[in-house]
């Protein structure tokens, strides 16, 4: 079976090694596989810290993700040859002041009512975890199982697995989607050549649904979500920094500190709705770097090594788009907003299943493109 994945960033590369090792002829088509949204994300497999209200049946799916990561990420490095950053090292939520100390308390509760048990701490046990926080701290989440890898890593891990597992890359943009009769047959890349398959996979994160010649009842909702993101660097002499991933609610916002081994530290993120674009902006590395410094006093003696900003594919519930869509031979594997490191391993098993049996996995049936689908009826109107 020929399956074309249109997409080479971490969903689309995942999605491809997962499929090839079941026996497919794979081909990526992408004019630069390992780039894409994961280049610019920190990394954080936060099945806990980052439920929200309203999204308690993405949660069941992140977990199932974040249960297979240990094992994941051993069987990559082991076909790879590379480790993926992954740290099981636990992440602290904390608040700052008495609203958002509230906040925490609240989704505290949540976490209860969805049968989780972090560790709620009072602030001088937040401190005594993580000595660089500032004073102030009034109290905060333990959360063991929320741990973190590498993007870029994993990225690079990824590529190097899907080569050795016999998946051809086209280093082209894919143009529009071929449909004969009554399905997907097809890309025609950016060159103008045709590349047939029996099954075509749209994982090109936020542009998934710009692709042409898709049927407008098949076509993703999804949107692009900025991102601005900082790299810092610990010297020797300020380690060890932090010794885990630590979060917080600052004046509303969110922010949060990863600590890599390597003495890299990720600060982040904005999420801002302004289309396409991907300016680094003033405002937005002062918002990280003020809250970050709110948070751990100590950030602004580090320097400062880059700036990005990335889209993050969006869509209308926040949760992914996965398996097959209205049209017969095109699958999804995209939407993952914020989750698309965590999600990684449970998308490539589903989409493998889905793509080599016809069976969508009955974890991943709740987020099939279908729920969005219009009647063609509707459609044609």
């Amino acid at each position: 079976m020929r399956v074309v994945i249109i997409g080479g960033g971490v969903i689309g590369l995942v999605t491809a090694w997962r499929t090839a090792q079941r026996g497919a002829e794979v081909t990526v088509v992408d004019p630069e596989p390992g780039g894409g949204a994961a280049r610019v994300a920190a990394g954080m497999l936060a099945a806990v810290t980052e439920l929200h209200y309203g999204e308690e049946a993405l949660l069941a799916l992140n977990l199932a993700s974040a249960r297979r990561y240990p094992e994941f990420a051993a069987e990559l490095q082991e076909v790879s040859g590379a480790g993926i950053g992954y740290r099981a090292c636990g992440t602290l939520a904390v608040a700052l002041d008495a609203d958002d100390r509230a906040h925490l308390r609240e989704l505290h509760a949540l976490h209860r009512r969805c049968g989780l048990d972090p560790t709620w701490l009072t602030g001088r046990e937040c401190r005594r975890l993580e000595p660089m926080l500032a004073p102030g701290v009034r109290g905060g989440l333990r959360v063991d199982g929320d741990h973190q890898a590498d993007p870029r890593r994993l990225t690079a891990a990824l590529l190097t697995a899907c080569e050795r597992t016999g998946v051809a890359f086209v280093r082209r943009r894919a143009e529009r989607l071929v449909v004969t009769g009554d399905r997907a047959t097809g890309v025609v890349s950016a060159d103008g050549a045709a590349l047939e398959a029996e099954r075509v996979v749209l994982a090109a994160g936020s542009e998934s649904g710009r692709l042409a010649g898709v049927p407008a009842e098949a076509l993703p909702p999804v949107r692009p979500v900025k991102g601005q993101i900082l790299r810092l660097r610990v010297p020797p002499v300020y380690a060890p920094f932090l010794s885990r991933t630590v979060r917080a609610v600052v004046r509303g916002g969110h922010v949060y500190l990863v600590p890599r081994v390597d003495g890299e530290l990720v600060v982040g993120a904005t999420s801002e709705e302004q289309g396409w674009d991907t300016t680094v902006t003033a405002g937005g590395v002062y918002e990280l770097l003020r809250d970050a410094h709110e948070l751990v006093p100590g950030i602004t003696e580090l320097p400062l090594v880059e700036t990005r900003a990335g889209l993050r594919p969006g869509s209308p519930d926040n949760a992914p788009l996965l398996g097959p869509t209205a049209l017969p031979g095109l699958y999804l594997a995209t939407g993952h907003h914020r989750n698309g490191v965590l999600l990684a391993p449970v998308t490539g098993d589903a989409l493998a299943e889905a793509l080599t049996t016809g069976e969508l996995p009955e974890e991943a049936r709740p987020f099939t493109p279908r729920r969005f689908s219009r009647p063609l009826q509707e459609v044609h109107a």
